[in-house]
């Protein structure tokens, strides 16, 4: 498949429609959530229409059928990864996957590797979603263990100066964004899993806003679990996954429990199945692991680099237009050094929140508020800002949408 942003809307059957008295629409806020190819949708479907019943359940034909999809589809998702099969978990989202493996350590028993006492350190930055730093709070809070963080400086980029005072000896668990969903900014992981790994931290990477972008390569990056969702990635609302390294996975106890994640159970008792199962208590999200299989297929498609490298021309171009526009500030990078097609901004005393209703008034989708980091918005000193998210169906004519509406929005407001 080629790329060509202006065909690949085509597969996308919301781009048909038009929005706001016939307007066309401008979608720029896929760090929210991604538009779908038809592919996803005709793959979720095609397995209730066809195949659906409970995997792992059943010998008749339809539970073979559906476990062949389920599993066909962990499969895809560990070689999108570079994982191995059954270091792959599905879980209803990429908060639950984060709250799967903070929860499970506060689970973890004495002389167990994962067991946190008073004293032990967890390791967090400024930067993160609240969906990466309120598990760790509140595993912090249940064991008594310290929560730390890096920094962010003023530029938008995490503080290392101090990684070696950050991350010590004591440190057990280091939690970080891979890219900011508000600021765009990557962040420099070699150094930081090389100074975890020093004193034997493990690093649980929340790679929401880069695995739909870029491509991630678990092994290349050296970390130890990682989470994304299927709905930043053209995939299906409802699911999520949970990566961790075999051999931890093993040490991990499981964060819920019933179901087909036993081995055997009594009356006073109950053992736990080998990873992936033992972390999948219920019946699972079938036919939206379906979707997301199918999903990860057309990125594989289009190609993770030649995405990369759209997004990262479109965001030059609107950080070129933004630089032009007199009282806009860009909250973050503003330069395509390590970052990704995220721009938050604010402008002049046009509050975010009605800077979002005008544009949206013009057919432009963006995002406002604090983007579930109340702290990193602190830290930048606004109390909201307005968001662009670019993806892979985005196009020059979107950026040129973008910046005309803040202009338009600019004499709407009399500013």
């Amino acid at each position: 498949m080629s790329f060509d942003p202006v065909a690949l809307r085509r597969d996308f059957p919301i781009f048909d429609r038009t929005i706001r008295d016939g307007r066309r629409l401008v979608y720029l806020d896929s760090g929210a959530t991604s538009q779908k190819p038809q592919a996803v949708m005709d793959a979720e479907i095609d397995f209730y229409r066809h195949h659906n019943a409970a995997v792992h359940r059943g010998a008749h034909q339809l539970a073979e059928e559906a476990t062949d999809i389920y599993e066909g589809a962990r499969l895809t998702v560990a070689e999108f990864l570079n994982a191995e099969e059954d270091e792959v978990i599905f879980t209803k989202s990429a908060t639950e996957s984060l709250n799967l493996v903070a929860y499970a350590m506060g689970n973890a028993k004495v002389g167990n590797r994962f067991h946190l006492t008073a004293g032990d350190g967890i390791v967090v930055t400024e930067m993160e979603h609240h969906a990466n730093l309120i598990p760790w709070q509140q595993l912090a809070e249940r064991t008594g263990a310290l929560l730390t963080w890096f920094e962010v400086t003023p530029e938008g980029r995490l503080d290392l100066s101090n990684i070696n005072s950050v991350i010590n000896e004591k440190t057990k668990v280091v939690a970080l964004t891979h890219q900011s969903n508000v600021l765009g900014t990557i962040n420099p992981l070699e150094a930081i899993v090389k100074r975890a790994h020093e004193v034997g931290a493990v690093v649980v990477l929340d790679a929401c806003q880069s695995v739909p972008h870029m491509a991630v390569d678990v092994k290349a990056l050296d970390i130890d679990f990682l989470a994304f969702s299927g709905h930043k990635a053209l995939g299906p609302t409802g699911v999520g996954v949970f990566w961790g390294r075999g051999s931890l996975l093993e040490e991990l106890p499981p964060f819920l429990t019933g179901g087909s994640m036993i081995e055997n159970v009594t009356m006073t008792g109950a053992t736990w199945a080998p990873a992936p199962r033992k972390f999948e208590a219920g019946v699972p999200n079938m036919a939206q692991a379906a979707g997301l299989a199918a999903a990860l297929k057309y990125l594989n498609a289009v190609g993770l680099e030649n995405i990369h490298n759209h997004e990262i021309e479109l965001t030059t171009y609107l950080l070129n237009k933004f630089a032009d526009i007199e009282n806009l500030r860009i909250v973050g990078p503003n330069n395509i050094e390590s970052r990704g097609g995220s721009i938050s901004f604010t402008f002049g005393d046009i509050h975010p929140h009605d800077l979002g209703q005008f544009l949206d008034s013009q057919g432009i989708a963006v995002r406002t508020g604090h983007h579930c980091a109340w702290p990193l918005n602190r830290k930048m000193g606004v109390p909201a800002t307005t968001r662009a998210s670019l993806y892979l169906y985005n196009t020059h004519e979107d950026c040129d949408a973008l910046v005309q509406g803040i202009l338009d929005a600019e004499k709407y407001f009399g500013r």
